[in-house]
């Protein structure tokens, strides 16, 4: 995106990649899908010290223009859940249209460079490769994070950032799975494979109303995924397994009915059997509905709206979507993602100390810091 911008802009571009092949991590997204963007995409979707630092590149690039390229491109989408737009064949079409882009704009495109050093010069900055050296006046790093280091995630943006003396703010793995501590792992290891709807919230208050899925190692979904980011080492996780319905009302209106009903066959109505069979003690479950007593009632409250769990860790940047932290934003314009400390060099992304929700925001971001930094090197 970047390089396509400034491409059109009348810019020599030179994109340099140490890759086989160009956007492996966009290949592999949504399921293969890529979650390119979202119909609704604001600066409260994002996790970033400064909390205004993304309103310039957003407002300068939003998700419909990029919703437009796609469409122009004759890509075909679909949109899911929460505004979530994906390719309707392959995440290879968003791919190919980014090439051709920079086909158009005239851009070069190297793979298969590894870059060895970096060094200020006279004439901006002397890049040395593997397969020779290379100066610009302009010199953009679009590394990314740690996440997924099986497609080549590396520290180097964030050393370069530190070799011109700009801070950085901790790194830590994003919208990741949860593992769980021993004795929970083997209390909810059977209901592996097991997804529902509910609310899950972290210790600071933030909630989010989605999918989560029990997995033979923990907690995952995107209920698991995006509390994943406000979670701390230490911390518990609350679930309401059923935040639509308050259930001891929803038990009471069933005992009208079905007085004799047992509270095993009663929540299997509302929840996944195995998930009831979890929660409850089985003499518990073989009470009669009519017959519950306040400390059982409130104990189905507290199960079923209030359950918490203390996660023992995430699964880490090996299956992490995105890294948290990265390039302090007080370093970058927000205008151009421009260095403070070192005219011409620039960082956008996801090595930036900014990172969305999960549902397309983090490409967005790429997307929109990308055009703000190749529309800002024109006017060198």
């Amino acid at each position: 995106m970047c390089a396509a911008t400034a491409g059109y802009q009348g810019q020599s571009v030179l994109v340099l990649d140490n890759a086989k092949k160009p956007g492996r991590k966009i290949l592999i997204a949504g399921g293969g899908k890529c979650n390119f963007t979202n119909t609704r995409v604001e600066p409260q979707h994002f996790i970033c010290d400064n909390p205004h630092f993304v309103k310039s590149a957003l407002a300068r690039y939003p998700s419909s223009e990029f919703i437009e390229l796609v469409e122009r491109h004759g890509i075909d989408i679909e949109e899911r859940d929460h505004g979530q737009l994906f390719c309707q064949h392959s995440a290879k079409d968003i791919v190919d249209m980014l090439l051709t882009e920079c086909d158009w704009a005239g851009n070069q495109i190297r793979l298969r460079h590894e870059i060895l050093s970096i060094q200020a010069s006279a004439k901006g900055y002397l890049v040395n490769t593997n397969q020779g050296e290379f100066q610009a006046a302009n010199l953009v790093i679009a590394t990314g994070g740690l996440s997924m280091p099986k497609l080549g995630a590396t520290p180097f943006g964030y050393q370069v950032a530190e070799q011109f003396g700009l801070s950085m703010a901790n790194t830590r793995a994003g919208l990741v799975p949860f593992t769980l501590h021993d004795h929970d792992k083997t209390k909810f290891e059977p209901l592996s494979g097991v997804s529902l709807p509910v609310v899950i919230s972290a210790e600071n208050g933030v909630s989010f109303a989605r999918d989560l899925l029990f997995t033979h190692r923990g907690l995952s979904g995107p209920a698991a995924l995006q509390i994943s980011n406000y979670w701390r080492p230490g911390e518990s996780v609350s679930i309401d397994y059923l935040p639509q319905k308050p259930v001891l009302e929803t038990l009471g209106a069933m005992a009208q009915s079905k007085p004799k009903q047992t509270l095993k066959n009663a929540l299997a109505r509302l929840l996944p059997k195995r998930l009831v069979e979890t929660l409850f003690d089985e003499a518990q479950l073989e009470i009669q509905i009519s017959q519950l007593n306040k400390a059982l009632q409130a104990q189905i409250e507290q199960q079923v709206h209030r359950f918490a769990i203390r996660p023992n860790a995430t699964e880490g940047y090996r299956t992490a979507e995105v890294t948290l932290g990265g390039v302090c934003t007080d370093e970058l314009s927000s205008k151009t993602m421009e260095a403070k400390k070192a005219p011409g060099l620039y960082f956008i992304g996801e090595v930036v100390d900014v990172t969305g929700w999960l549902g397309g925001f983090n490409f967005q971001w790429a997307w929109s810091s990308g055009v703000a930094c190749g529309l800002a090197m024109t006017n060198r």
